[in-house]
């Protein structure tokens, strides 16, 4: 069961990051706008999750992997804050509104707790 959670954190991860580059117009619009530089830092996150996937599929590295993938993810928790306190609750968008800034934030949540499972369950 441990592999299986940390092959799907993995698979998660690289797919995430290369879709930074498959469709870059999506990630820009969940950065903070005084962050800046969003194309940049799309960028550096896309490649950022490549490695850090890499990292945990391999069950050497999965451990260092595992630690990596909960403090990525932890810095998305920025941009989850950042959406909450801008939501409004006559957006279009459920994920522009209070509940899906609440959402996002519970979601981020679990992300960082899989990683850490899979860091704490690494031989």
């Amino acid at each position: 069961m441990h592999a299986i959670a940390a092959i799907a954190l993995a698979l998660f991860l690289v797919v995430t990051g290369v879709m930074h580059f498959v469709a870059p117009g999506y990630f820009p619009m969940l950065i903070p706008a005084w962050l800046r530089r969003e194309r940049l830092l799309v960028a550096v996150s896309g490649v950022a999750e490549v490695v850090v996937g890499a990292l945990v599929l391999v069950p050497c590295s999965r451990r260092v992997g595992g630690g990596a993938a909960a403090v990525l993810i932890t810095c998305y928790l920025v941009s989850h804050v950042d959406a909450l306190c801008r939501a409004r609750p006559d957006r279009p968008r459920l994920l522009e509104r209070p509940a899906g800034g609440v959402a996002r934030l519970v979601v981020n949540v679990l992300y960082i707790a899989w990683a850490v499972a899979v860091a704490r369950s690494a031989a």
